[in-house]
Parts: C-alpha cells; sequence; structure tokens
C-alpha cells in the first residue's frame, strides 16, 4: 500500500502513467496504391508544365524580335550573245525606190532570204507633183470599210511595192514574200552587221533631189 502521503513527484509519474494507458496508440498510415501513385505522379507534372499566369503574361507582353536572314545576291545574268541575221542585210539609203523591189523580187524568188533597213531613205524619182498625187490616190481609193486600204508609213509601203513585183496570191510568191524584213532605220540587233547595197538600183544625177519615202509618208500623215 502506498500511502497518501507519499512524495509529490511520486504522484505526478503515477498519473501520468495512467493517462499514457488510457490513450490509444495511432493507427498505422494506409500505404499508397499503384492507381494513387499514378494519380499523384500525372497532377504533379501536369502542375509544372502548366505555367503561372504572371509568366504567361510575361511571355505575351513581349514580342519575339526575328533577325532578317542574310542572302547570297543573285549571281550576274550574262547578255545573251547576238543571233546572227537570217538573210542578207539590205540598206535602202539612196535606192530608187521601184528599182530596189524589183531587183530585191528576183532574188526572193530564188529562195534567198532579205532584210531591207533604213527603208525611210529609199528615193522617188519624177516630178514631185505627179509622185505626190500618185501615193494621194492610192490612198484614197476605195473605202475604209472595205478597201484596198494603202499603207502611209515607209516600210510598208516597201513591202507593199516588193509585193507587187511578186506573184503573192500563189504559194510561190507567198513564200517569197514571207523571207523578207523591212524596218525603218536600223535595230539594235542589226547594229554591227555588214550591210549590203543594189547598185543597180542608184539614182542617175540630176539637178534637183528626188523625193524620200519619208517626205512622201509626212505628206500622207505619217506620223513618224
Amino acid at each position: 500500500m502506498i500511502s497518501s502521503r507519499a512524495d509529490p513527484t511520486v504522484r505526478e509519474s503515477a498519473s501520468l502513467a495512467e493517462e499514457k494507458g488510457s490513450e490509444s496508440p495511432p493507427a498505422p498510415a494506409a500505404k499508397a496504391t499503384p492507381a494513387r501513385r499514378g494519380a499523384k505522379a500525372r497532377a504533379s507534372t501536369s502542375t509544372a508544365a502548366r505555367p503561372s499566369s504572371s509568366s504567361a503574361g510575361a511571355a505575351r507582353s513581349t514580342p519575339s524580335i526575328r533577325t532578317p536572314e542574310t542572302r547570297a545576291p543573285p549571281p550576274p545574268k550574262s547578255s545573251p550573245s547576238p543571233t546572227p541575221p537570217s538573210g542578207t542585210v539590205v540598206d535602202a539609203t539612196g535606192l530608187v525606190l521601184g528599182r530596189a523591189a524589183s531587183k530585191i523580187a528576183k532574188r526572193l524568188l530564188q529562195g534567198e532570204s532579205i532584210i531591207v533597213v533604213n527603208a525611210e531613205k529609199s528615193v522617188v524619182t519624177g516630178s514631185r507633183t505627179n509622185v505626190l498625187a500618185f501615193y494621194v490616190a492610192n490612198r484614197a481609193r476605195g473605202s475604209k470599210r472595205t478597201g484596198p486600204h494603202y499603207p502611209r508609213y515607209p516600210d510598208r509601203i516597201f513591202r507593199r511595192t516588193v509585193r507587187g513585183m511578186l506573184p503573192h496570191l500563189k504559194t510561190r510568191g507567198k513564200e517569197a514574200l514571207d523571207r523578207l524584213e523591212v524596218y525603218m532605220g536600223v535595230p539594235t540587233e542589226l547594229g554591227g552587221v555588214a550591210r549590203q547595197s543594189i547598185d543597180e538600183a542608184h539614182p542617175t544625177p540630176a539637178l534637183r533631189a528626188p523625193m524620200t519615202l519619208e517626205e512622201i509618208t509626212r505628206l500622207l500623215g505619217a506620223r513618224l
């Protein structure tokens, strides 16, 4: 028997032992199942991958700066070499229109291709009054709707004069006319090409110079 007058420290230790005995031991923590572990892992990865609102706002506010791409300059283009003319180049400067047209028509029927330059510098001999009356009458013949439509530019008049000396309604004449090219002046692609002349087509010396085809076409209304 322990007396009631025992030491107070002994009474305190006895009361503490009684309190510990009355309290039940804590239950052991439940172990996490594999399904729960996977759900927790996915939740942690999703929260880690999801950016915060502050970082997303900072990313939107700062625009991305693209650096310009440096491209190599293209190689210089080589100028194409001039192609040689497909026929004989004839300079019509100072040649009588009718005589030159007859010589050119014969050469065309023989299968030669001819390129005529400076067609406006060819001349028409005869009285100025008769020459102008001839071309004005040709120009005024027919109607605008039905023709015949006589040209008023030097290169077209020269070509039409040559056509009049060819059987242009037959296949032989059409093929010969297709081999003829007529230009006013000298084209750039024919600038350095050697040009020929027709000796039989030069006019005889006269006191008054004959009219050039350029003068005639200007009087017909050509805008040169």
